[in-house]
């Protein structure tokens, strides 16, 4: 399945569609909105609402569908953004110029012609002769010749660049995952570590693979650090260093693999789990949660940094048991906790400060993997998460 339907925002704007407005009587708009924006290429759901929303995740409250345009629930390249105010209360709503594309000469005469959005670009040439070179070889003068191109990809909610890594690699593991997972013996004539490249030596034995499992793929990943609750010490789950993909060649005990895919050196003990079916990719609606969360960054993907900017990818101490879901937008606040009193040399409690904003796009359950929309400051592990 393309990339490019994981992030299409056409679902999200069809539930827009469906729903009441339920803030549109608070949504601000920032200081320097303007009253008409015409998409880019490149552009993203969330870069345009910031253009006009001081809270981005609210672009339901203001959107209006216009049924007069083709496919109204997507936003092209090329689309004009336009502000408007019913009742002194903002709208958002898309004007697009269509244009019939010809259909080909052969077409039956009474086939339905498609429309489509089009956009110019000189991408081919016309040839020219212009005579010959002392040697013979012909010369030909090349006119730049203007065409017309269907534009059929509609904007991402995100950009798919950064977040499509972190859809099916990186993994968050219980306990009892570990324990029930396979796990690497040796490469074929006692190699203990399968190497740099797919190819010769690729081949290894494992054990522990479920009995009577037909799968055919999996995954090779190293079981790395606990992600702790920093608030009750609960440890959430373990992080899964993704290593490699293998194909099951003869199934038994052990079992006999070919790898497929390798990022990092493979060893003995290194664990295996059925890979991920492919399946229709969620669409993201960027939207607060139905209720208050409190939670905490707990890490980033690979559990290495403790300090993230725009665009980094976290770990969150939410999951699917505190109703998290993908799309859910969280406020990032600095957690300080406590301060020394300059003058009582007491302890006080010190607010946290909010510092930017995330959204989920991977949900385990008791740790949500997101990617953080904004910061004013950086991030930091044990900032805090909470409903906006």
């Amino acid at each position: 399945m393309p990339v490019k339907n994981l992030f299409s925002i056409g679902a999200f704007l069809a539930l827009f569609a469906l729903t009441t407005p339920a803030y549109a009587d608070t949504v601000a708009l920032t200081s320097d909105h303007p009253d008409r924006y015409v998409v880019q290429k490149g552009d993203t759901l969330w870069d345009i609402s910031k253009r006009f929303l001081k809270d981005p995740w609210r672009w339901a409250s203001v959107w209006t569908i216009n049924d007069q345009i083709k496919n109204p629930h997507r936003i092209y390249p090329g689309d004009v953004i336009l502000l408007t105010y019913v009742e002194g209360k903002p709208q958002l709503s898309v004007q697009r110029e269509e244009k019939p594309v010809p259909a080909p000469a052969e077409a039956p005469a009474q086939a339905e012609v498609p429309e489509a959005v089009v956009e110019p670009f000189a991408t081919t040439a016309i040839e020219e002769p212009a005579g010959e070179t002392p040697t013979g070889m012909k010369v030909v003068k090349l006119h730049p010749k203007v065409h017309a191109e269907s534009i059929t990809a509609a904007i991402p909610t995100i950009s798919p660049d950064v977040i499509v890594p972190f859809l099916t690699e990186p993994l968050v593991v219980g306990k009892s995952d570990l324990e029930n997972a396979g796990y690497v013996t040796s490469g074929l004539q006692g190699r203990v570590a399968l190497g740099d490249s797919v190819g010769d030596g690729s081949q290894f034995y494992a054990r522990g693979l479920k009995k009577n499992n037909s799968a055919e793929y999996y995954q090779v990943f190293r079981p790395g650090g606990a992600l702790k609750n920093p608030e009750t010490g609960e440890i959430l789950g373990y992080h899964a260093v993704h290593l490699g993909d293998a194909k099951v060649l003869v199934h038994g005990d052990p079992s006999k693999l070919e790898i497929t895919k390798i990022k990092q050196e493979i060893l003995p003990t290194d664990r295996l789990l059925v890979a991920p079916e492919k399946v229709a990719l969620p669409y993201y609606y960027p939207r607060a949660p139905d209720n208050n969360v409190k939670g905490f960054i707990i890490g980033d993907a690979t559990s290495s940094l403790r300090e993230f900017g725009p665009t980094a990818i976290v770990a969150i101490s939410l999951g699917k048991r505190e109703g998290m879901q993908e799309g859910h937008v969280l406020r990032i606040l600095r957690h300080v906790s406590e301060g020394l009193d300059p003058v009582t040399q007491r302890m006080y409690k010190i607010p946290d400060e909010e510092t930017g904003l995330l959204m989920v796009f991977r949900v385990f359950d008791k740790v949500s993997y997101a990617m953080i929309m904004d910061a004013n400051q950086p991030v930091h592990v044990n900032d805090a998460v909470r409903t906006p």
